[in-house]
């Protein structure tokens, strides 16, 4: 030995390296989880709470449903859905409906049914109840019959049609106020299904 010193490795300072700080595994795994919720949440699906029984015996007064927003992107609503939108009556509150009618369609009540285009619908839903105009109320959009749906909007209607403010009394929605498209109900577990 000639008594050279060799100097100690230093890892940190090996190649002017630094070293990175990483999240804890579970902290960063939450965050991210957390990150995706909200993508989904704000992006892909909405909840929401229905506060009325306008669409008894389909959705009951206090049953939280889940709609997917994705599909609107690229296809309207269709007759039949039941979709979420902005109420045209009072701003910031979400109503759900039944889409009766799309724009280019013909709506008509004669004798408590609904036909489009002519033809009565067949609509157990309803359980029987009639449908009636609304147009006598006050507050009304004062529509008449038969009345024929503009483009770029669609008819909609509560599925129960003696207790329900809907297109009759508030006239055709646009497609651009539709939040979602309703799936199915997650709560109360006895009421969850598809739609």
């Amino acid at each position: 030995m000639n008594g050279t010193h060799v100097p100690r490795h230093d890892a940190s300072a090996q190649d002017g390296r630094r070293r990175r700080w990483r999240l804890p595994w579970p902290i960063g795994g939450i965050l991210a989880g957390l990150g995706v919720a909200l993508l989904l949440r704000f992006f892909v699906i909405g909840v929401f709470y229905v506060p009325s029984g306008s669409m008894l015996n389909t959705i009951h007064e206090g049953d939280l449903i889940l709609g997917e927003m994705v599909t609107l992107n690229f296809d309207g609503p269709s007759a039949g859905d039941v979709v979420t939108f902005e109420s045209p009556l009072d701003e910031g509150d979400i109503l759900v409906k039944r889409v009766v009618a799309v724009g280019g369609q013909t709506i008509d009540l004669v004798d408590g049914v609904v036909y489009v285009d002519g033809a009565a619908l067949d609509e157990p839903y309803t359980e029987g109840r009639p449908t009636e105009s609304l147009s006598e109320y006050p507050g009304s959009a004062g529509i008449s019959y038969p009345y024929t749906v503009p483009e770029g909007t669609i008819w909609v209607m509560g599925d129960n049609r003696t207790n329900s403010k809907d297109s009759r009394f508030f006239g055709p929605v646009s497609v651009d106020d539709v939040t979602s498209k309703v799936l199915f109900i997650y709560w109360p577990l006895s009421h969850v299904g598809a739609l």
